[in-house]
């Protein structure tokens, strides 16, 4: 059998990993601040107004400390935009999922979507600021932004879908054109709410929705129509 004395150095080689280990997450934990506070600036002045100098005064670090956990500017404006993605899915797609397929759950989207709208109509939404900054720049930055708009537009179009399927909206109903008229809504929002600061806006938003609705629903089944066909 081995003795006490042969197993000390065993025990004592994961030492070094563990500690590499705490260092990592030190660090992911740092980077995960950074993108944070750099994702409420933001929201106010837009990705192009970031910058690494900035951010290092907001954080209380030094130019190169930021720098190291990013590289360049445009990385972290690319991480901004997955933050805030990864936010908007927690607070606008998840939730939704617990309502029914069909119009409930197309209504739960749209009822989270207003609802972080109105939060954002004093702040800033970073997908709107980000297609004025970047609709005509191509590159990484655009990029990122465009995919993450689109796989928003693909859960919602998807919603509209599934509502077809259950019925609830016409066959023949554009899943295209009904998520472009929604999508114009939130937009429309945008303009007249933060822009403008015409009051009562967000009930005109939700009853654009409504209308959008009343147009593309199936009409309700006749009572008694079931048991026609039986």
């Amino acid at each position: 059998m081995p003795s006490a004395s042969s197993t000390t150095p065993i025990a004592r080689t994961p030492r070094p990993r563990a500690t590499g280990s705490r260092v990592l997450q030190k660090g992911q934990q740092t980077k995960a601040a950074i993108v944070e506070a750099a994702l409420g600036l933001a929201t106010h002045i837009g990705l192009e107004g970031l910058s690494i100098g900035a951010l290092a005064e907001l954080m209380g670090m030094s130019k190169s400390g930021v720098f190291a956990h990013f590289g360049s500017r445009e990385e972290l404006q690319i991480s901004v935009v997955r933050e805030y993605h990864h936010c908007f899915e927690q607070e606008v797609f998840y939730p939704a999922l617990s309502a029914p397929r069909g119009v409930a759950r197309l209504r739960a989207l749209f009822a989270n979507w207003m609802q972080r709208t109105s939060v954002e109509i004093d702040s800033g939404c970073i997908y709107i600021s980000g297609a004025i900054e970047f609709d005509d720049r191509p590159g990484p930055v655009r990029d990122a932004l465009v995919e993450s708009v689109m796989t928003w537009h693909s859960a919602m179009r998807r919603a509209i879908v599934q509502a077809k399927e259950c019925g609830e909206l016409l066959a023949d109903v554009n899943e295209d054109q009904m998520l472009f008229e929604i999508h114009g809504l939130i937009l429309a929002l945008h303009y007249e709410a933060r822009f403008l600061k015409n009051p009562g806006s967000l009930g005109r938003a939700l009853t654009g929705f409504d209308n959008i609705l009343a147009r593309f629903s199936a009409p309700a089944p006749t009572p008694g129509a079931s048991a026609t066909h039986k």
